[in-house]
């Protein structure tokens, strides 16, 4: 498989407007994308999401993900799992409402002091998701959230995101096939390990690179050749700018 840019989770927000639970999801989000875990969490956007955001769905395929949901709905969630795969984790504020005692939630744009007590818990709680997901257990999780908030990106780590069309870290290119223009996932990464494990172009190559390609995207059966040739074509290229 090839090697993807540093793990990080991805945290989805309900963005219901119509309750003002639907607010205490996305302000424990921000808390946590800000405060508490910024250089471990990215967001995803819920509505581009739905829309057929490739990058956030892409991210959602390779990396966990937690959901934050306002209500029983769980429409982070669902949406989650019907486009990418099943969230590692989710958290539902009225659960944590119900279960902490705290009083009504009101506000839709100003939470009131219970709802930023609700924001607070579920921040709080999907932080300890992250680390977990991360490895990460007790003294080890204060120290690395200690070190984020004050951690510098690297050369290495800033040159992998700048590949990345959607900012979540995930290598795309662009490749022409029959004539139209596709994105194709983690092709940069392929390449890149193919290249380093000493493959060159060639009949052997393209079927590897075809069947390792087709993880990570969707090539119809009537179109594989179409995909082979730019696949191969894509790698000569790539083989000569490593050559120069």
């Amino acid at each position: 498989m090839p090697l993807l840019p540093k793990k990080k989770v991805g945290i989805v927000a309900c963005s219901g407007e119509e309750m003002p639970e639907g607010t205490v999801s996305r302000v424990a989000a921000l808390k946590v994308l800000e405060q508490l875990r910024p250089n471990d969490t990215v967001t995803i956007c819920l509505p581009l999401f739905l829309a057929g955001g490739e990058g956030d769905r892409a991210f959602a395929r390779f990396y966990p993900t937690v959901a934050i949901d306002g209500c029983e709905k769980r429409c982070a969630a669902r949406a989650t799992e019907m486009y990418s795969g099943k969230p590692a984790a989710s958290i539902v504020v009225t659960d944590v409402v119900s279960g902490n005692g705290l009083g009504p939630i009101r506000g839709s744009r100003t939470l009131n002091e219970a709802g930023m007590q609700a924001a607070d818990m579920v921040a709080q709680e999907v932080a300890r998701l992250v680390d977990g997901l991360l490895g990460r257990t007790g003294r080890e999780a204060e120290e690395a959230a200690v070190e984020e908030a004050t951690a510098e990106v690297s050369e290495d780590e800033e040159a992998a995101i700048s590949l990345c069309s959607c900012g979540s870290g995930i290598p795309v290119q662009k490749v022409a096939v029959n004539g139209r223009v596709v994105t194709l996932i983690a092709l940069p990464a392929i390449f890149e390990q193919f290249y380093q494990s000493g493959k060159r172009p060639g009949d052997g190559t393209t079927r590897e690179l075809l069947e390792v390609t087709r993880i990570y995207n969707p090539i119809p059966p009537e179109e594989e050749a179409a995909y082979a040739q730019a696949l191969t074509r894509e790698y000569e290229k790539y083989c000569r700018k490593q050559a120069v």
